[in-house]
C-alpha cells in the first residue's frame, strides 16, 4: 500500500504539513489566505466552558500497562458480538497477543509521546513524527482501569491516569461526554 503522506527529503518518515494559499496582493506583496481545509472543531456548546484550552501531557507506555488496555479494549468489542464464553475468551486472547506483539516490533516502549488535546483535536509527536487527529476522526473515548482510550476511526490511542492531573482528567472525560453528544447529532 502507498501512501500519499508528504516525506522529508532524504528521509522516509511522514511529515505533517499545514498547506496555505498564497497570493500576490495588488502592491506586490504577499497575503496568505485561510488554509485549504479549516481544523475541525467540535463546534459550539460541545466542549463545556470549564473546559481548559489544552491537556498536555507525555507518555512513555510499558508492555503490561499497554496489554492491559488492549485486553480490557477487545473485551468490550468482543462481547458485542454474543459468541459464547469460550469464543470469547480466545479472542480476546489472540487478539491481546497480537497487539503486544505489536508494541513489542515496533519498539513503542523506547518512544516518548507528547500528547497535545483541544478542541481542535489531538497531536501527537514523537522522535519518529508528528500524528494530527481531527476530531471527526474519533469515534469514542471509553474509561478503563488504567485510564482513557480514544477509539479512532483507524486505531486506538491508550491514556494512562498515571499521566494526567487531576484536572486534566476530568476535562478528558468532558471531551468524551463532547464525542457521545456529537455523536447522536
Amino acid at each position: 500500500m502507498w501512501f500519499s503522506h508528504p516525506k522529508q527529503v532524504g528521509s522516509r518518515k511522514s511529515v505533517a504539513v499545514l498547506v496555505q494559499r498564497e497570493r500576490l496582493d495588488p502592491s506586490g506583496g504577499i497575503t496568505i489566505d485561510a488554509p485549504l481545509m479549516p481544523l475541525p472543531t467540535l463546534g459550539p456548546g460541545l466542549v463545556p466552558a470549564s473546559a481548559p484550552e489544552t491537556v498536555q501531557f507525555s507518555v512513555r507506555y510499558a508492555l503490561p500497562e499497554y496489554v492491559s488496555f488492549m485486553w480490557q479494549h477487545c473485551g468490550y468489542i468482543i462481547r458485542r458480538r454474543r459468541i459464547g464464553t469460550l469464543a470469547t475468551y480466545w479472542m480476546q486472547a489472540k487478539c491481546t497477543s497480537s497487539a503486544a506483539l505489536h508494541f513489542v516490533a515496533q519498539g513503542r516502549s523506547r518512544h516518548t509521546y507528547e500528547f497535545t488535546i483541544d478542541t481542535h483535536g489531538i497531536v501527537r509527536a514523537s522522535g519518529s513524527g508528528v500524528t494530527l487527529v481531527p476530531w471527526g476522526d474519533v469515534c469514542s473515548i471509553r474509561r478503563y482501569s488504567r485510564g482513557f482510550m480514544m477509539v479512532l476511526k483507524r486505531g486506538t490511542l491508550p491514556i494512562p491516569f498515571r499521566c494526567l492531573s487531576h484536572a486534566q482528567g476530568e476535562s478528558m472525560a468532558r471531551f468524551g461526554e463532547s464525542v457521545r453528544a456529537l455523536a447522536r447529532l
